[in-house]
């Protein structure tokens, strides 16, 4: 397995100024003697790497500029995510994935799982091998399990001790972030909403790549109140007449132009992010009281609905409760090319939210711009007829 120091990488003058800076700012903070670890998932629990005096940031690939270096380990017809993830690992083109100390990957599908073991060869990596449900008791058990294993490889890796203290502390500080996102999605409730659906999508991705749990938090509470402060004044930044659109399925960091955008400039707004980076993770809270915090923590995780779970009637449910909470006009659901498990639930997902009355429409995609005209007729299409 490659060991990686505090260097950069031998491309390094290759970068483009924003990427070579990113390099220095990690390179920086990582030579400061801070701790990083690079997470792939909404499942992997958050807490615990708090707790271990680590910063977690996301390493999902959002891009193709690197799939084509991830062909030349990884099959074609894979999922864009994941040939964009190793991708950016293989190129040593991403600065937090090289500079990350230990990469926590999950089992939330075969394209991933097996991934992670070419990644393996280039990066230490621990997999939480996550459930296929969560209905049997040994499925729940199994989990936290998972997340005891994660605390102690943590403790190894930093030569620690994680103490109970120490997740408890680490709980009020996300539950804070959660209370700041949520405040944040609250804000597209209004009539019309307080801002862009781009700009949320874009804070709460920008958000993965933060170090400080903390001063993203008071971020997004700044944030916040300054666009509730210029609404209560009469600024009303989206107009009333837009069409307002929930996105749901994959994760959108990669699409959040080649959809999100679209949506925006064809008379539609998006009020609702409905994948797992949105409200319906974000109102998760954990008890930081509870006697058995790490049982805590894994049985929040666990609840998260996701495609990859059998049966997952909660994220249809949480689909239509967002549609009425939000005033949705159309739902857009973004799936991956090769997302076998969203693509198939995509059915389950229409025949929910066309049986409450509201349009749909899958969007299936992957991070090139070669299908951009299509969708650009396909999303105009559809606000037009809201």
């Amino acid at each position: 397995m490659a060991e990686f120091e505090n260097t950069l990488p031998r491309t390094f003058e290759e970068f483009n100024e924003q990427r070579k800076a990113s390099f220095i700012r990690v390179k920086d903070f990582k030579q400061a003697g801070n701790r990083l670890v690079g997470v792939l998932c909404s499942y992997t629990p958050m807490e615990i790497i708090d707790a271990a005096g680590a910063s977690a940031v996301g390493l999902c690939g959002t891009s193709d500029e690197v799939i084509p270096d991830a062909e030349k380990v990884l099959p074609a017809n894979l999922c864009p995510l994941i040939k964009s993830t190793y991708g950016f690992a293989y190129s040593q083109k991403c600065p937090f994935t090289y500079f990350s100390d230990l990469i926590i990957g999950e089992t939330t599908c075969d394209g991933k799982k097996k991934m992670y073991e070419l990644l393996a060869d280039l990066k230490p990596v621990h997999i939480l091998h996550l459930p296929q449900g969560r209905e049997r008791a040994y499925e729940r058990e199994g989990w936290r399990e998972e997340c005891r294993l994660l605390k102690e490889r943590l403790e190894e890796l930093y030569s620690i001790t994680i103490s109970d203290d120490d997740l408890r502390a680490a709980v009020r500080r996300r539950n804070r972030l959660r209370e700041a996102q949520l405040s944040m999605f609250e804000l597209q409730a209004q009539q019309p909403p307080a801002m862009g659906g781009v700009e949320l999508m874009s804070t709460m991705f920008a958000g993965t790549f933060n170090f400080n749990v903390d001063s993203f938090a008071t971020q997004i509470e700044d944030t916040v109140a300054a666009r509730k402060a210029a609404y209560d004044a009469g600024e009303r930044p989206i107009s009333a007449d837009a069409r307002r659109i929930l996105i749901t399925g994959c994760p959108v960091g990669g699409v959040i132009n080649k959809i999100g955008r679209t949506i925006e400039a064809n008379g539609g707004t998006v009020v609702c992010m409905d994948d797992c980076s949105g409200e319906r993770t974000a109102r998760m809270m954990i008890d930081e009281d509870a006697d058995d915090i790490l049982g805590a923590i894994a049985d929040r995780y666990l609840s998260i609905n996701c495609s990859v779970m059998t049966p997952n009637e909660g994220r249809m449910e949480n689909t239509l409760a967002m549609c009425e909470k939000y005033h949705v006009d159309g739902v857009v659901e973004s799936v991956l090319t090769a997302c076998h498990t969203f693509n198939v639930e995509s059915a389950k997902m229409q025949a929910a939210v066309e049986g409450a009355g509201i349009p749909y429409m899958k969007v299936e995609t992957d991070y090139s711009a070669g299908d951009q005209g299509q969708i650009d007729t396909r999303i105009a299409a559809f606000i037009e007829t809201l």
